[in-house]
């Protein structure tokens, strides 16, 4: 299985504050990760502190 996560710098608050955005969001996603099985197919859209969406996680069942 693969993890992927992406996430697109150039929303306002990435381009702002890059380092302290990425920081947010893998510490939320970080800690939400338990609701999921974790299984190929899981995955979800990701938001910056404003709730933009600004990218997505998923879980793979092979590397790509």
């Amino acid at each position: 299985m693969r993890f992927l996560l992406e996430v697109t710098m150039n929303d306002a608050a990435l381009a702002k504050d890059p380092a302290g955005e990425l920081g947010r969001i893998l510490r939320y996603w970080g800690g939400n990760l338990r609701h999921y099985a974790l299984e190929p197919g899981d995955g979800a859209a990701v938001y910056d502190s404003e709730y933009r969406e600004v990218g997505h996680w998923r879980v793979t069942g092979q590397a790509e």
